[in-house]
């Protein structure tokens, strides 16, 4: 099995919804990089990295994309964000 490793870049926001939503940003223009999974962003409190909340729903689509709509998003997901 070939090993892995996961790149972890701290970015400071002063609330959960804005740090969400950066995420969300950041998530979306890393996806130009073929190793980047942005359905497996997710955010913390700086002293609580062991609490994360998810940024993307995340579940798979057929033919193997990721829902790429927010976490709690009503109606059906989603490969693309309208």
């Amino acid at each position: 099995m070939t090993q892995r490793f996961v790149i972890h870049v701290p970015v400071v926001a002063g609330d959960l919804g804005v740090a969400v939503r950066l995420a969300r940003v950041l998530a979306r223009w890393s996806s130009v990089l073929a190793a980047a999974d942005p359905g497996e962003t997710t955010v913390s409190a700086e002293d609580e990295q062991g609490i994360r909340h998810r940024v993307f729903c995340d579940l798979r689509l057929p033919g193997g994309r990721r829902c790429l709509l927010r976490a709690d998003h009503d109606g059906p997901c989603a490969g693309r964000v309208a």
